[in-house]
């Protein structure tokens, strides 16, 4: 019997998919629920596992964009396992591309052998045309091939002559061309989109995480012997951004034509980095998480688009976003919005810097922060008040974050 597999539908409102990468060859047999291709959609990368077990024909190439439910392969389910055969194993893309290499080196190439030219006095010499017009441009006769008769410069070749742009170095200069995936060519869509569709400000300040610094000191090893999971800057930061956006709540708010709509409830989009590009999964209802909870669905979605098994849904809504960019050690950025949410927080490096405190110069770890925001309906005062109810809150988290009981807070 012979099986059609067809494209399942990764999500609502996705209509085509793209091929990344297929994990086993033509002809290879499979076992059911393996996994035989990675497809790329606009919102994420999934694997398609086999349906049957069974020799597999492959119906479509890698980079292939094939429509939801069109048949990409087929599956022989009445073949059988070949005696002593072991059953297609996923080929990583490093040894796809190193085998293909060696396969085209092992490749006798025939060279063609150049014809010798004759030559003669007029060899590299410019004709009066051709030489009037390689002093305008300022380019020396040496350097040009002559394709005239006897290698004689003509003025075809002074036209076509290009200035050096430098001294030759000797060095590699080759180019390497790769398509973009389908969810890179999405990103890229809704970034330029936010860029022009929305009026985006950005505004700064900083913040002493020396209190943060304290609490983590004291309690962080008793909080991961107790739950499992670290006590990170990540809750903290989710605690202090629900906290302002519960004071400002147009920062939680987005716009749906000539509305504003805005939502009593806080979820949460944290950007990862993946192996296929950015990618944002949402913690939903944060306001109810604690500390522990939030590190938990932190640590699980970091995971799971790290190990490419985010889901669409784990990706879709939010009502606003915090970007860490410091775990990169960037100082300062200028964060864009992730519509159709009208405001984003930007995390940066943790430096020690001097400051002043009871009017002492001290040394404190220091992180700049920056929210940029939609200002079509988030206005000045309330951008800057929610950073600074941000600010507060970081620097005075036992009082503010946890209602002066750490231990409760941190269910230790």
């Amino acid at each position: 019997m012979i099986l059609e597999m067809k494209v399942p539908s990764p999500g609502e409102s996705i209509t085509e998919v793209e091929i990344a990468e297929w994990l086993v060859s033509d002809g290879d047999y499979v076992e059911k629920d393996q996994a035989i291709a990675e497809v790329d959609s606009d919102k994420a990368t999934l694997e398609l596992p086999a349906e049957e077990s069974g020799t597999i024909t492959l119906k479509a190439e890698v980079g292939d964009a094939v429509e939801v439910g069109a048949v990409v392969c087929l599956i022989d389910t009445s073949a059988a396992k070949p005696e002593g055969a072991a059953v297609a194993e996923e080929k990583p893309a490093e040894e796809k591309a190193t085998a293909k290499e060696e396969q085209k080196a092992a490749q006798p190439v025939a060279v063609a052998q150049p014809e010798a030219k004759k030559e003669t006095y007029a060899s590299g010499t410019p004709s009066p045309a051709a030489r009037k017009i390689l002093d305008e441009k300022g380019i020396d006769a040496v350097s040009v091939n002559g394709t005239g008769r006897d290698g004689r410069i003509t003025k075809e070749d002074a036209i076509n002559a290009v200035p050096s742009m430098g001294s030759p170095t000797g060095g590699s200069r080759g180019e390497t061309r790769t398509k973009l995936s389908m969810l890179r060519r999405k990103v890229a869509e809704r970034l330029v989109s936010a860029k022009n569709e929305t009026a985006m400000l950005t505004t700064f300040n900083e913040v002493d995480m020396g209190p943060i610094f304290e609490l983590r000191k004291q309690y962080k090893e008793t909080f991961k012997e107790k739950h499992g999971v670290s006590l990170g800057f990540m809750s903290f930061f989710t605690k202090a951004v629900i906290r302002a956006l519960q004071m400002y709540p147009a920062v939680n708010s987005m716009i749906d034509g000539k509305e504003m709509i805005s939502y009593d409830f806080c979820d949460i989009s944290i950007a990862v980095s993946g192996p296929k590009g950015l990618m944002v999964p949402v913690i939903r209802n944060a306001e109810n998480l604690t500390f522990r909870g939030v590190e938990a669905e932190v640590k699980r979605l970091a995971i799971r688009a790290r190990d490419g098994q985010i889901t669409v849904d784990e990706m879709t809504g939010g009502t606003f976003t915090i970007s860490n960019g410091g775990v990169f050690g960037s100082m300062l950025s200028t964060p864009i919005i992730n519509p159709p949410q009208s405001g984003i927080l930007g995390m940066h490096n943790i430096v020690e810097r001097a400051v002043v405190k009871d009017g002492q110069i001290v040394i404190a770890p220091v992180m700049f922060v920056a929210l940029s925001y939609d200002h079509r309906i988030i206005d000045g005062k309330e951008s800057v008040g929610f950073l600074v109810a941000v600010k507060e809150a970081l620097e005075s988290p036992e009082e503010l974050l946890m209602e002066g009981n750490v231990q409760k807070a941190l269910e230790l």
